[in-house]
């Protein structure tokens, strides 16, 4: 459909996969696990090759059945799928499988009322299954669900249904439950991917092993930009030009901001392009949307489709999935935010960069951003021109978020509205609107409007006091809330351009003073927020550094926990 396919095997980088202790749920918003995992020398986990993945390990005796691999979005976990079955049919590797079913959950989706048996299921995915009788006892056969975040299946585990055999029907979440546990088919192998916050869905009694898709490490991200870009001396002022904004060359650990950040700096770096070069990633961001339009003023079929409209109308689609914790959308999604089918269709065919448009093998249409960070964008894109354009706050019409603690209340400057926004997501269980936050204050940024006129004809402007945001974010720091939320509020300090409170903690650490100096908390959070995102690897961390006659090294320890946590050893 899309024109020209790029062969997987031209543009492959291996992935950093490593096993992992267990399936335990992280319910920090996803920038921060990938922050949390840069810090981390690559010296103590084991890596794992993606056609490996269900052989043991040395050491390791148990035969593996059922492998959870878990993974952030856009880090590589589809990629690797296909990778695997690639070298699988091309007969270089796991030659010992002899089929292989490739079952994506957004399009098992689409059958989720039905009731099928095992073989009938295969049948509708794979008709071919229809004309060879298979023999299950006799084959090896490999099961592949691909995004159990994405499942909108109920499956209950703890459901006293028991199939034992592969012509008796049953729903088919009850199907892929028996699949799974090993009633059905104990002798099939049964791999599954998911993003971190979904993989608790499977008990862990039922998971032999647990990897995690880790991304790119750093050599392997300078790599990647040195295929991506044929000139070598652009492809290293790209990658120093990363390496010198901390948020950006943390975040290349995902694949696909690598390609972002690729298409944006290449433009920028190799034209006299005017305008300031990207450091925060509400201006990458920003950045790549316009880069996607103007790509779209070049195809002939746009005369119709305003840009704003359609940043608008994607804008609330991304807005409302988010607060739903959607990144898959079908029919009925669209139809809520006044998009049809077919304008769908034209939108995924004008930016095919940012909006998909999937058929499945049954033949389904699904819809999505190409990652979720485009969709956080999106949607606070929306947040933004809906208060400036229409005075409308998106935060009260929405039944999912938490209005009705809050009166529907008018706000009259956006700087209110910000705060708002800022409880919302301190309020939010797994930190799902941390990264919309994020964007969603930078655009407020001078740098940033300038940029939005560059897109938007109609960019209303409204009473707004950065101070006053910026104000009411260090007081929140200042209420000694978890390190997870004090590390968040800064990244959003960052992208409105206020680095007061780091200033302060690096003049201390500079002068040496800083066992000498009573930190308030709030300072407390800066040290810990300055000592993770440096480039330091934390190999070895001395406490002994910040204890001093002001504070006990117990207090010590207590504040500098979250940086404890990510250090190879302490001392």
């Amino acid at each position: 459909m899309q024109g020209n396919p790029t062969l997987l095997n031209e543009i492959y980088t291996e992935l950093y996969i490593t096993e992992s202790e267990s399936g335990e749920i992280n319910n920090e918003h996803e920038v921060r696990q990938i922050e949390t995992q840069s810090r981390r020398a690559a010296t103590e986990d084991t890596p794992i090759k993606c056609n490996d993945i269900f052989r043991p390990l040395p050491g390791q005796d148990k035969p593996i059945r059922t492998v959870l691999t878990k993974g952030v979005a856009g880090i590589g976990k589809t990629v690797s799928v296909q990778k695997f079955i690639l070298d699988w049919a091309e007969g270089k590797e796991n030659q010992d499988v002899q089929l292989i079913f490739p079952l994506p959950f957004r399009e098992i989706n689409l059958m989720k009322d039905k009731t099928l048996s095992l073989s009938g299921l295969l049948n509708i995915f794979f008709p071919d299954t229809q004309e060879i009788k298979i023999s299950f006892d006799e084959y090896k056969v490999l099961f592949i669900f691909d995004g159990l975040d994405e499942c909108r299946l109920s499956l209950d585990f703890k459901s006293k249904v028991k199939l034992c055999n592969i012509s008796e029907s049953a729903s088919v979440d009850v199907l892929l439950m028996n699949l799974i546990v090993g009633n059905l088919l104990p002798s099939a192998l049964i791999w599954i991917t998911s993003r971190p916050a979904a993989a608790d869905l499977i008990p862990s009694e039922c998971v032999h092993r647990v990897t995690e898709v880790r991304g790119f490490n750093d050599p392997q991200k300078e790599e990647y930009f040195r295929k991506r870009i044929s000139d070598q001396s652009l492809a290293n002022r790209i990658i120093s030009h990363l390496k010198s904004s901390r948020s950006l060359f943390i975040m290349c650990h995902i694949p696909v901001f690598c390609w972002i950040s690729a298409a944006v700096l290449e433009k920028m770096l190799s034209q006299a392009e005017s305008g300031e070069i990207p450091k925060t990633l509400t201006q990458m961001y920003t950045y790549f949307l316009i880069l996607q339009t103007n790509i779209k003023h070049e195809k002939d079929y746009e005369k119709n489709v305003t840009d704003e409209d359609m940043i608008l109308k994607l804008g609330k689609l991304a807005f409302q999935q988010l607060v739903k914790g959607n990144l898959i959308f079908y029919d009925e999604d669209l139809r809520e935010c006044g998009i049809d089918v077919t304008e769908a269709s034209v939108y995924s065919g004008l930016c095919t960069q940012i909006f998909r448009e999937e058929l499945g093998l049954y033949q389904g249409k699904v819809f999505c951003f190409v990652h979720l960070s485009l969709q956080e964008h999106l949607a606070a894109l929306y947040a933004h021109l809906s208060f400036t354009n229409k005075k409308k706050n998106v935060f009260d019409q929405n039944k999912h978020l938490l209005s009705r603690i809050f009166n529907q209340k008018k706000y009259s400057s956006l700087s209110e509205l910000h705060q708002r926004a800022v409880n919302e997501a301190l309020q939010s269980k797994n930190g799902h609107l941390d990264l919309f936050l994020r964007f969603f204050l930078g655009l407020s940024v001078d740098s940033n409007q300038t940029l939005l006129r560059k897109l938007l004809t109609q960019t209303g402007s409204c009473y707004h006091k950065k101070e006053e945001t910026v104000e009411y974010i260090k007081q929140k720091i200042r209420e000694n809330r978890s390190p997870e939320e004090s590390i968040n509020l800064f990244h959003c300090l960052n992208e409105l351009g206020d680095d007061s409170l780091m200033q302060e903690i690096q003049d201390y650490l500079k002068s040496g003073e800083i066992r000498e100096t009573k930190l308030s908390s709030s300072q407390w959070s800066a040290l810990v927020y300055v000592l993770l995102t440096s480039e330091q690897k934390m190999d070895v961390f001395d406490l002994k550094q910040f204890i001093g006659k002001q504070h006990t090294t117990d207090e010590v320890l207590q504040y500098l926990l979250p940086v404890v946590k990510e250090s190879r050893s302490v001392q």
